[in-house]
């Protein structure tokens, strides 16, 4: 029996799985179990870090229907997001390959000509030849050119902003003068500068609008939040409702906004046959100080390859096929979840790109397997190797907070302020990045070194016909 049989079967309650590929139920009634294809939904957050959810063990942070998501599904405490900004993780992630494949190595906004690849197969794409409805609400960032929007690759809708929330003219402090920062309607631009506090909201309303769009068919959401990435926003609903400060409130809309679409998919009786993915682009922005997350411990934040910049938040819930109330330490990426997700819904295509991360169902669904290794790569360079336990990190300048900003002003930060040597750490027992281990296990350190090295080969030449301005 393939996966997509099991999945249908718990969905189901153990009913057959007959019917259209592309109807829900034979009348369209959700309350029908003849299910076929699972609905997907993926929810992004904007630089939330490791620590930024009760579940994982922040004191302050309310997060009630995010617990419940953990609660009902399996928590992950060793995710990587695809890379440590913006960008380039949301290409790994849509497309499970490495960025510099992709066409987009580092941060793009509204100067830059490049874009994810045309040749590039997305999710998306994948989902919707195989009679998926596929909605994106929320910050795209992989290119503003019209040719490389959203649906120019897969998606049939689009609500939401081309790129960061920051850039706009009020922009604190700015490496140029941008423009006005356009909300789109699918390929229509609709509003200029939107109010950053009614933004989660605004989201969330559209989301549910799709849900109940499509709850007849098999639909395909991806919700990334603009939220927590600075400026920080919160409607009148919850600013000043945590007690602890900006930061928190936006956190708690976000949960909040996670909670309705829960409440609509049960609505329409369509939350068993749904796999929920929630998780972050990258670690938190700590130049910003309050307005910033937290790394939950972890060395580094944002723009760094240290876990503190990519190990992230990653919960999956799908009632009878996901486990609940599990939580899992065995380390998967972003790059996963493009790979798994095709497979599973049986969406290959005759041409497919060679994905960089794998089929991670087993994994999902609680079986102890191995995992391929997995690259750090930062603007095209290899920074580190994750292998098992193991966690090579090769010589290079990385960037630190000297002084934390405070109420939306960043603070000092020195692009090239911490240098580091060829470093091994034991994952499992210093999770910190604390304790080298080269010297103790040198062997080690030079194989995976030495991996790193012909990888970098690799990314070279990949980015040799990529044109970045």
């Amino acid at each position: 029996m393939n996966k997509l049989s099991i999945v249908c079967l718990a969905a189901a309650g153990l009913s057959s799985c007959t019917g259209s590929k592309t109807t829900q139920s034979e009348s369209g009634n959700a309350d029908n179990k003849s299910v076929r294809q699972p609905n997907i939904v993926i929810l992004l957050t904007d630089d939330q870090g490791y620590g930024d959810m009760k579940c994982y063990g922040s004191p302050r942070l309310q997060t009630p229907n995010l617990d419940r998501l953990a609660a009902e599904g399996t928590r992950f405490t060793n995710f990587y997001a695809g890379a440590a900004a913006s960008t380039p993780s949301r290409a790994a992630l849509l497309t499970g390959r490495y960025a510099e494949r992709v066409g987009v190595p580092g941060v793009v906004d509204d100067t830059s000509e490049n874009g994810i690849k045309r040749s590039e197969i997305t999710l998306a794409e994948y989902l919707k030849q195989n009679d998926y409805a596929t909605g994106i609400v929320g910050k795209w960032h992989l290119g503003y050119q019209p040719e490389y929007l959203p649906l120019r690759h897969g998606f049939t809708e689009f609500f939401g902003l081309p790129y960061s929330n920051d850039m706009w003219p009020y922009h604190p402090a700015p490496d140029h003068a941008y423009p006005a920062l356009p909300l789109y309607d699918n390929d229509r631009v609709i509003e200029y500068n939107a109010p950053v506090n009614q933004m989660t909201t605004r989201l969330t309303e559209r989301a549910i609008r799709f849900i109940n769009d499509h709850k007849a068919e098999p639909f395909f959401l991806y919700l990334p939040y603009t939220q927590p990435h600075v400026p920080l926003g919160v409607s009148d609903k919850f600013k000043g409702k945590s007690g602890e400060g900006l930061y928190a409130d936006v956190i708690m809309e976000i949960d909040w906004s996670v909670g309705e679409i829960m409440k609509t998919l049960k609505a329409n009786g369509l939350d068993e046959n749904t796999i929920v993915m929630f998780t972050s682009d990258n670690g938190p922005w700590l130049s910003y100080g309050n307005h910033g997350g937290s790394n939950g411990g972890l060395r580094e934040g944002k723009g760094t390859t240290f876990d503190g910049g990519q190990r992230v938040p990653f919960v999956v819930r799908m009632p009878g096929v996901i486990p609940a109330g599990k939580v899992s330490d065995q380390f998967l990426s972003a790059l996963d979840i493009t790979p798994t997700l095709v497979n599973l819904t049986q969406s290959q295509m005759p041409r497919m790109n060679k994905f960089d991360g794998q089929d991670a169902w087993g994994i999902l669904t609680g079986e102890e397997t191995g995992h391929r290794p997995f690259y750090f790569v930062y603007n095209g360079v290899v920074e580190a190797l994750r292998d098992g336990k193991w966690k090579c990190v090769v010589p290079h300048s990385y960037r630190i907070v000297k002084t934390p900003g405070k109420d939306g002003l960043p603070g000092e930060q020195i692009a090239k302020g911490g240098n580091i040597g060829l470093a091994l750490f034991d994952m499992e027992a210093d999770p910190k990045e604390s304790n080298d281990m080269a010297a103790q296990h040198p062997e080690i350190a030079e194989q995976m070194y030495a991996r790193i090295k012909e990888f970098q080969k690799e990314i070279d030449e990949e980015m040799k016909h990529l044109i970045i301005e």
